[in-house]
């Protein structure tokens, strides 16, 4: 290995450890190290820490990328077919010089010191180690933009490989990395350098197999037989992530560094979408009541109740089935998660609702004279949410779009500094999950797809502390505003409408609605919306929120589950130009965004790199051409 490869991964390492206390010890002139003297263990932690990201590039990737693109947040950037050349230049260079060179080089230096005998009783578990994190890291990078190399930081100028080379790479590596770990071997480095694991090998070994049924299952429509085998290979082992102790997080820190909160910038709203509402709305049948006090329970609405109707104020170019209502107060059930994801708007009593000191008071113009206040609405104990998109004149005139009146996310995510509030890289939940999805696929997976959906939920219900409601919420038949319910062995799809209330927010006359449950199209041609994977993929996504928003969006993106609604297009949006006025009441692919768009600086600093990874992308370097393994149409 040349020895300025070395220099510059021990220069990232000691301003990565400068900015936090617990490291300084460590902190040595990087110009006197050679191979033999640098620490495997310290590149890990280089690339484990950067890979958290620090609020430059957790705002723009995790935030206005990610959950948008999941549809977790109401944003309106990638969701909108938009992005930020910026962003992704930021993000790019930070995943090349810093994560993947840190875990490649740890690589490296983990087979030379191996080669040339000047090992310790662990080194060969740390170049196991690190080549599980690269296959992360490397995963990461291949969901976002596509074509990576596989073969970087050989000192030669990589090739870029097809993402289907890149994704037969990634599960040959994990296969091999985990059946070389040795679990038995009790010596290893100082824990803190592992902030995930502290270098329990056992651990390792069960993130490396539950993250191989990760891609594994990526590949289940494109490439069948290849996501099979590895998959069973996977969970054959019985060593996977199976309880909540062996959850792959890192911890997060207060202040500007690697390690502080993804979503801790204050001035990041994180509204809850119509996406994650719709899903939790009636799903479970645990009702507000058994949630929340006594004194809140005169803001429970009925059952079979919309809200408020504000025609002239809300986008119908959308596919939201509730567009057009303002719910006047608390649905009467909710998935039990939501409130602890997205606390109940104005409930200042809650430590865990984020305070912005706004008032909850917001106007509806008048429509004749819009400098003029129609009506005054406080959105205070109301659970609402809007469509991102093109909203038009309606839109102009609705304030009620705030950060002050829409459920935003819980302030312990944000800040939080314990444990519990440690970011998720993947969870117990999500490998049930997939071993359910497994089985529903006809599969040879350790357990029914029943008590894996099950245990999934029962993980994620033990995540937000609502194991209480569990057992109602299992049986439950109701369905979700998308037409999905809970049961396992429930899979009667819904009517086609069903009657509800509502008042006409205008004049206070009473009226009945004809909901329709909404038609994803782009999943069996929008005719089932209650068989089984549409369950585990709903389950999924509300246990992922809000953590895991690239996997959420990597699960649409190949399945089109669960339903997403379209962005409003009152006027045409340049991001999405497939999607107009005479379509917008159907799903399409095209009007989803699929990958980010590489940065302008890999074509202008690196153009037969830049060439290359657009031949093998199989279309256009553009936000809407899918991935290998993502639906085409």
């Amino acid at each position: 290995m040349k020895k300025i490869i070395i220099k510059l991964g021990l220069l990232s390492i000691v301003l990565l450890f400068s900015q936090c206390s617990d490291f300084e010890e460590i902190n040595t002139d990087p110009l006197a190290a050679n191979a033999d003297q640098v620490q495997v263990e310290y590149l890990i932690n280089a690339s484990i820490g950067g890979a958290q990201m620090n609020p430059h590039i957790a705002e723009r990737v995790f935030f206005l990328y990610w959950l948008d693109a999941s549809n977790m947040n109401r944003v309106g950037t990638l969701s909108v077919g938009d992005y930020n050349d910026g962003w992704s230049n930021d993000y790019f260079q930070d995943y090349v010089s810093k994560w993947l060179r840190n875990i490649n080089t740890a690589v490296s230096v983990a087979e030379e010191k191996i080669a040339s005998g000047n090992v310790k009783e662990y080194t060969n578990n740390l170049l196991q180690i690190s080549r599980i994190w690269r296959a992360y890291i490397m995963s990461e990078m291949s969901d976002n933009f596509g074509p990576v190399p596989v073969n970087g930081f050989k000192g030669v100028n990589p090739e870029y490989s097809s993402v289907k080379d890149v994704y037969y790479y990634m599960l040959a590596e994990l296969d091999e990395a985990v059946s070389l770990l040795d679990d038995n071997i009790t010596a290893q480095p100082d824990a803190k350098f592992d902030q995930a694991y502290g270098f329990n090998y056992s651990q390792w070994k069960m993130y490396g197999n539950s993250l191989r049924m990760r891609l594994a299952m990526r590949l289940s429509e494109i490439d069948p037989a290849k996501a099979q085998q590895e998959f069973e290979d996977a969970a054959s082992s019985g060593l996977f992530i199976s309880a909540a102790t062996d959850n792959f997080t890192v911890h997060q820190l207060d202040g500007w560094n690697d390690y502080s909160g993804v979503m801790s910038r204050g001035y990041s709203s994180h509204y809850i979408s119509a996406t994650y509402r719709n899903l939790a709305l009636g799903l479970g049948g645990v009702t507000s009541a058994a949630q929340i006090p006594m004194n809140q329970h005169a803001n429970i609405k009925p059952a079979n109740y919309m809200g408020l109707k504000f025609e002239k104020h809300y986008s119908k170019l959308t596919n939201d089935p509730t567009t057009g209502f303002w719910l006047d107060g608390l649905p009467n059930t909710i998935d039990p998660r939501a409130y602890k994801t997205f606390p109940i708007t104005g409930d200042f009593d809650n430590s865990d609702f984020y305070n912005v000191g706004n008032s909850t008071e917001r106007n509806l113009l008048n429509p004749a004279n819009s400098s003029n206040v129609l009506l005054a609405i406080d959105g205070a104990f109301t659970y609402n949410a809007f469509p991102v998109g093109d909203l038009g004149v309606p839109g102009s005139l609705n304030q009620l779009p705030n950060r002050a009146t829409l459920p935003r996310i819980a302030e312990h995510f944000r800040f939080g500094t314990d444990a519990k509030d440690n970011r998720v890289f993947f969870a117990s939940w999500e490998t049930h999950f997939l071993i359910a999805e497994a089985a529903v696929r006809g599969w040879s997976v350790p357990m029914s797809g029943q008590a894996a959906y099950e245990t999934g939920i029962g993980e994620s219900f033990a995540f937000f502390g609502v194991s209480n409601h569990l057992a109602t919420y299992l049986a439950s038949q109701d369905y979700n505003n998308a037409g999905t319910s809970v049961s396992w062995t429930h899979t009667t799809e819904p009517p086609a409408t069903k009657t509800m209330e509502y008042i006409d927010g205008y004049t206070k006359t009473p009226g009945t609605f004809n909901y329709k449950f909404p038609e994803n199209t782009i999943y069996e041609g929008g005719n089932v919306k209650n068989d089984l994977l549409s369950k585990i993929i709903t389950q999924k996504y509300i246990a992922q929120t809000p953590w895991l928003p690239l996997e959420a969006w990597s699960d649409h993106r190949r399945l089109g589950l669960p339903f997403f609604e379209n962005p409003a297009v009152e006027n045409p949006l340049t991001g999405l130009p497939a999607l107009n006025a005479g379509n917008v009441m159907t799903n399409k692919v095209e009007f989803f965004p699929q990958r980010l768009k590489y940065p302008s600086s890999f074509e202008t600093n690196i153009p037969v790199g830049y060439s290359q990874a657009v031949q093998v992308l199989g279309g256009p370097d553009a936000v809407l051409t899918p991935l290998w393994w993502a639906k085409q149409n």
